[in-house]
Parts: C-alpha cells; sequence; structure tokens
C-alpha cells in the first residue's frame, strides 16, 4: 500500500525537505526547453526533411513564423495548466502528467525530421512546457510553512539561478550537438535531459508537501467584481509588455539567422549562431544584482523609482537594441560582416531590458492581483508573452512573397520593429500616469 502524500509544510525552522527536488527538475527541464528551442530556427531552415527523404528546408520568413507560433503556444498553456492545478488535479500530479507529455514532445521531435513530426513535437512540448510553468513555481511557494518563510526569498534566488544555468549551458551545448551530429541527436538530449527532470520530481513526491486543489467552485468564487477589476487594470499593463515580448523572442529567430552572416569569431573561437543565445541567460545572472543592489537604489537618490517607471524605460531600451540591430543589418546588405561582438553588445542592451520589464512586472502582477488570484494573474501575464510571440509569427507569414522574397527584406525588418518599440513606449508612457496601483 502507497504512502499517504502530505497535505501541509513542515514547521520547521531550516529549508523545506522537497526543495533540491523542484530546483533539480527545474534546472534539468529548462535546459530541455532551451535547448530545443534553440536549435528550431537554423534546424527549419537547414535540417527539415520532406516525406520522400529529400532536403526541404523552410524559407527564413516562415522559419520565424513557425517558431514565434510555438513560442506563443507554449504561453498560452499555462492557463490551462493553472486552471487543472488549482481546480482538480493539484500542482504535483499536473506536474508529473504533463511531463509525461513533454517528453512524448522531445520523442516526436528526435524520431521524425519531416514538418510532421515538427508539427507533432513542438505541439506536445508546448503543452507540457506550458501547462507545468505555472504549476512548479508555486509548489516551491507551498513547501514554506510559518516557521521557514523567511528562507523563500532565497530559495527563490536558487530557483531563478538554476533557471538561467539550465539555459545558459544548453544554449552552448545544444547547437554543437546539431553541427555535429545532427538533428536526432541534438533533440534526443533535451529529450533525456526532461525525462531526468521528471524522474527527479517524482522521487521527492513523498518529500513535498501536496496542497489540494481548490475545485470550480472556488475558482469560480475569486473571479469576484474585485478580481476581475484587477484584472482588467493588469491586462492594459500586459497589452503594451506584449510588444516588448514581439521583439524579445526574436533573439531565437531574427538574431540567429542574423549571426550567420556575420564574422563569429571571438578570441580564435569560433561561435556558432545559435550559440549567441547563450549571452542573455549569462547576462541575467550578472545584470539582475546589478540592478537591484546597484542601479536601482542609486537612482532612488534621484528620482522616484516606481515598477511602472522600470518597465516604461525596459521598453525604450528594447527598441534601441533593435535599432542597433537594424544598423547591424545595414552593413550585412551592404555586403559587410560585421563581428559578433556588435550582437554580445545588443544582447546587453537587451537583457537590461528584460531585467526591467519581465522581472519588474512578475512583481508589479503578484503585488497588485488580489490573494485568491494570484496563480491566474500569473498565467495572464504569460499571455502577454504569448500574444507578442503571435504577433510576430502573423507579421512573418504576411511578409512572405508567393516568389520566395520579402515585404521586409534585411534592415527593413528590424526598423519596423524598432519603430513599433519606441511608438509603443511612448504610449505606454502616457497610460502609465494614469494607472492608479493597488497597495501591496
Amino acid at each position: 500500500m502507497s504512502r499517504p502524500y502530505r497535505t501541509e509544510p513542515l514547521p520547521i525552522p531550516g529549508p523545506p525537505p522537497g526543495i533540491p527536488y523542484i530546483v533539480g527538475n527545474e534546472a534539468a527541464e529548462r535546459f530541455s526547453y532551451y535547448g530545443m528551442r534553440a536549435v528550431l530556427v537554423v534546424f527549419m531552415t537547414q535540417y527539415l526533411m520532406g516525406t520522400d527523404g529529400q532536403p526541404a528546408p523552410m524559407g527564413e520568413d516562415e522559419a520565424k513564423g513557425w517558431f514565434h507560433l510555438f513560442v506563443s503556444a507554449a504561453y498560452f498553456t499555462p492557463l490551462l495548466g493553472a486552471l487543472l492545478a488549482d481546480g482538480w488535479l493539484g500542482k504535483y500530479r499536473t506536474i508529473i502528467a504533463l511531463s509525461l507529455v513533454y517528453c512524448l514532445g522531445h520523442l516526436a521531435l528526435a524520431l521524425d525530421d519531416t514538418r510532421s513530426g515538427l508539427l507533432l513535437g513542438q505541439s506536445l512540448i508546448a503543452l507540457g512546457a506550458g501547462g507545468i510553468k505555472p504549476c512548479v513555481s508555486a509548489h516551491l511557494g507551498d513547501q514554506f510553512a510559518d516557521t521557514n518563510r523567511h528562507r523563500m526569498s532565497r530559495i527563490y534566488s536558487w530557483f531563478y539561478f538554476a533557471i538561467n544555468l539550465g539555459a545558459f549551458a544548453s544554449m552552448l551545448a545544444t547547437p554543437w550537438l546539431l553541427q555535429h551530429h545532427g538533428p536526432q541527436v541534438a533533440f534526443a538530449v533535451p529529450g533525456l535531459l526532461m525525462l531526468a527532470a521528471t524522474l527527479i520530481f517524482w522521487a521527492g513526491r513523498h518529500r513535498f508537501a501536496h496542497i489540494p486543489a481548490g475545485g470550480a467552485r472556488r475558482l469560480k468564487a475569486s473571479l469576484d467584481r474585485a478580481g476581475l477589476r484587477a484584472l482588467g487594470r493588469l491586462s492594459i499593463v500586459y497589452a503594451f509588455v506584449a510588444v516588448f515580448w514581439a521583439l524579445f523572442d526574436q533573439t531565437g529567430s531574427s538574431w540567429v539567422l542574423q549571426a550567420r552572416n556575420m564574422e563569429r569569431e571571438i578570441w580564435g573561437i569560433e561561435v556558432l549562431p545559435s550559440q549567441i543565445q547563450a549571452a542573455n541567460p549569462l547576462l541575467i545572472m550578472v545584470l539582475t544584482p546589478s540592478f537591484y543592489y546597484g542601479l536601482y537604489p542609486w537612482l532612488e537618490t534621484r528620482v522616484r523609482v516606481t515598477p511602472l517607471r522600470k518597465i516604461g524605460a525596459g521598453m525604450f531600451l528594447a527598441g534601441l537594441a533593435f535599432v542597433l540591430a537594424a544598423w547591424l543589418q545595414q552593413g550585412i546588405d551592404a555586403g559587410g560582416k560585421p563581428s559578433i561582438a556588435w550582437q554580445l553588445l545588443d544582447y546587453l542592451i537587451l537583457t537590461s531590458a528584460e531585467v526591467m520589464v519581465s522581472i519588474t512586472c512578475l512583481e508589479f502582477s503578484y503585488t497588485q492581483a488580489p490573494k485568491a488570484m494570484k496563480s491566474l494573474v500569473m498565467a495572464f501575464f504569460m499571455m502577454s508573452v504569448a500574444l507578442g510571440n503571435l504577433f510576430t509569427g502573423a507579421v512573418n507569414f504576411f511578409i512572405q512573397n508567393p516568389d520566395g522574397s520579402s515585404k521586409l527584406a534585411g534592415a527593413a525588418y528590424f526598423w519596423f520593429f524598432a519603430g513599433l518599440m519606441l511608438g509603443t513606449a511612448c504610449l505606454f508612457a502616457l497610460a502609465g500616469r494614469h494607472y492608479r496601483e493597488q497597495a501591496a
């Protein structure tokens, strides 16, 4: 007979016993997701095969369109995961079930290098990766009692570090695997890491606190008038933030394609186009403490630093990053081959924008959400990522001409998004003046 699961956190002063299993699971899962994602555009434009066994690669605009549709789907499904976990299955069972779906997605990509395998694999991964996203971080918080709640902030910092460590390692390793061992190995290794993540999480089942699902009635009760009003206010912010994500996630698409046409040797080492993405998680680990313990306190002595001002400043920085990308593309269009070091500078600018927009918006969402709607609001925040990527995907499908050319060729593509972001940042600065923040 199986042991019953514990339904309350242990009232102990030290760290909860299940934390290593959650943090280990997150590091392996993020290696899995970002490793697979890092090579998607290169796979679609260079390695995709037809059903007749002959090469059938996509054009660049089509590949960018499919990439952003996949990312969009992966950020729509957190709402499904949150409803499933909070209303019926509970977080643990939801995570285990959708992790198995996630593993099947990697298996499909590794075994079938045609469009059918790509569509099936991406669909299953989007469902699995997105569905568990709001559950794992909430499950981490469930492990703390009043006796050790003071340790939560430090544990969450390790959790965030695990995310970026997994992403950094995979963005270096997976492109190398693709180039030297082909797509089967490049997709199989992230799949094995996802299987390891699932087993690590399962191994901690008797060390976790399993908070029971609230049921559909409790979910419905949380959507009262005050809750819907708060969600409406936040949705205005999320509509602006969606444009930021329309630009940011192009580090996995248009920036990879741009890197293919640059001089990629740094200190005598050739960097693969997909590997340059590893700059983002590395910079996140450096810039986050620098901003929170250095820049923001320094700015506070001169101006009032509010969450909305941070988000607005980050939007302007994102626009500036695409201005630089457009300038670099102009050089490439003219026959030049700029150094990849310029794109590293662009990553510094865009990652600074991410710290100011993404992390701040997560904190802001939590403080503005009613107590009964914390998970649901976080899922809605993730939908801003989905909407931004849906927009970028639609743009890339629309600009394809029947002859294979593009309506926004070369630098014009980057100038379009730079102008969109800078215009959105100006509108957000005006709208932010009329937003009434709720007390945390």
